[in-house]
C-alpha cells in the first residue's frame, strides 16, 4: 500500500502550516482564550482557506474532498492547537451531505463550506457517558412541522454556533434533526473548557427542528465516526510539537554543566515517546483510511484508533511535562497549553477506558459469528 501523499495533499498541508505559523501564534491564541475560547474571524481565515468546505461537493460550493485530505488538515490544525471546532464542521457537512434531503443540502452547505455557517453536533447528555444510543430528548411532529424538547452536554462552541444537529428520539428510534440556535425555545449557557475553547450547555424546549433522517443512530454513529478521524489526525500534530518543545528543551537547559539531552536514561524517554507517537500516527492512517469502509468494519477501526491514540496521547503529555519539571506546567509556557489539548482530546468522542470496552465487545461479537 501507498502511504505516500499525492502533491496536492502536500500542498495542502503546507498552507494550512503556513496560516497556522503566521496567523495564529501563540499570543493570538492567548487572546482568543481570554475572550472567550472562539474566534468568528480566525473561524473565517479558516473558511477563506477551503477547509470549512473539505467535505462539500463542488455541486454545493465546496472542495469534495474527502478523509486523507481532512487528516492532512486536523494534523497541521493541531500543531497550532488551533481552538476553532474544524473536526465539528467535517461531521456536520459530512452528515448534512449524506443523509440531509436536497432543500437542507441546497441552504446549509453552500453557507457551510464558504464560512458563513457554523453547525456543530450537539448529542451529548449528561447521563449518556458516551453512549450514542442514550438519548432522553424528545421529537415531537405536527403534521409536516417537528419540534424538540430536552438538554445536550458539552456542545462545542454551542453559543457561537448557528445551528444544531440533534439526536432526539422518535418514539423508540433515534432520528437527526437540524435545529437553529437563533430559533424560539432554543437556549444556551456558554462556558470555557480546559484546552482553552468554548462549549455550552443547549437546551430545547419545544424548539421548531427539521427532519435529517429517522435512521439517526446510523447517520449518528458516522458523524461520530468522523469526529474520531478528525479528532485522531489533530492529536498527532499536537503530540509533534510537544515532542518538538520537549526536544528543543532538553537541548538548550543545563544540569550540572551539560544538556539535558546528554543524559541517556532521558533520551531513553524520547524514544520512548517517539515510539508510541509513531504508533499512533500509524492508527490515525487506519482511522481515515477505514471511514467509508462498511458500518461494522468503520466502528471497530475506529474504535481500535481512539484508544491507541488515547494511550499515546497521555504517554508523551505526562512525558514532556516530567522531562520539562515545573515550568511544564506554567500557563506562561506554552507547553503547558500543548499538554492541556492532549488531556481535552484524550475524553473528545470517548475516552480511552470507552473504547477498550467497545473494542472488546466488537471482538467478542465478531467470536461469536465464528463460533
Amino acid at each position: 500500500m501507498d502511504f505516500n501523499f499525492s502533491d496536492d495533499q502536500e500542498q495542502l498541508r503546507d498552507a494550512v502550516r503556513k496560516w497556522v505559523d503566521r496567523s495564529y501564534t501563540f499570543e493570538r491564541r492567548r487572546g482568543i482564550v481570554n475572550a472567550g475560547g472562539f474566534d468568528r474571524a480566525a473561524y473565517g481565515e479558516l473558511a477563506e482557506l477551503g477547509l470549512a468546505g473539505l467535505y462539500v461537493s463542488e455541486d454545493h460550493g465546496g472542495m469534495g474532498m474527502g478523509p486523507v485530505e481532512a487528516m492532512v488538515v486536523m494534523e497541521e490544525l493541531g500543531r497550532g492547537i488551533v481552538l476553532e471546532p474544524m473536526a465539528q464542521t467535517l461531521l456536520a457537512s459530512g452528515v448534512l451531505g449524506a443523509y440531509a434531503g436536497e432543500a437542507v443540502k441546497a441552504d446549509w452547505l453552500p453557507r457551510i463550506a464558504g464560512g458563513e455557517a457554523l453547525v456543530v453536533l450537539a448529542h451529548q447528555e449528561r447521563r449518556s457517558r458516551y453512549r450514542l444510543d442514550a438519548c432522553e430528548t424528545q421529537a415531537s411532529r405536527s403534521g409536516d412541522a417537528w419540534t424538540v424538547n430536552g438538554s445536550k452536554s458539552i456542545v462545542p462552541a454551542g453559543d457561537q454556533a448557528d445551528a444544531f444537529i440533534v439526536p432526539a428520539l422518535n418514539g423508540q428510534k433515534i432520528a437527526l434533526f437540524l435545529v437553529e440556535r437563533t430559533a424560539q425555545g432554543v437556549s444556551t449557557r456558554g462556558y470555557g473548557t480546559q484546552d482553552g475553547g468554548r462549549a455550552a450547555e443547549v437546551r430545547f424546549d419545544k424548539a421548531p427542528a427539521v427532519l435529517l433522517t429517522e435512521d439517526g443512530s446510523t447517520a449518528l454513529e458516522h458523524a461520530v465516526d468522523v469526529g474520531i478521524a478528525a479528532t485522531c489526525a489533530e492529536a498527532i500534530g499536537v503530540m509533534d510539537k510537544t515532542m518538538q518543545l520537549t526536544v528543543e528543551y532538553m537541548n538548550t537547559r543545563k544540569q550540572f554543566g551539560v544538556t539535558l539531552a546528554t543524559f541517556q536514561a532521558l533520551r531513553h524517554r524520547l524514544a520512548d515517546m517517539k515510539m508510541q507517537l509513531e504508533l499512533a500516527r500509524s492508527m490515525s492512517y487506519y482511522a481515515s483510511l477505514k471511514l467509508n469502509a462498511p458500518t461494522d468494519e468503520r466502528r471497530r477501526a475506529l474504535a481500535r484508533a481512539k484508544y491507541q491514540l488515547g494511550v499515546s496521547m497521555r504517554f508523551i503529555g505526562q512525558n514532556s511535562v516530567q522531562l520539562h519539571g515545573g515550568i511544564g506546567v506554567t500557563d506562561e509556557y506554552v507547553g503547558s497549553h500543548y499538554f492541556k489539548k492532549l488531556t481535552q482530546l484524550e475524553m473528545t468522542f470517548g475516552d480511552t477506558l470507552h473504547h477498550l470496552g467497545e473494542v472488546s465487545a466488537r471482538m467478542q461479537d465478531t467470536a461469536g459469528v465464528f463460533a
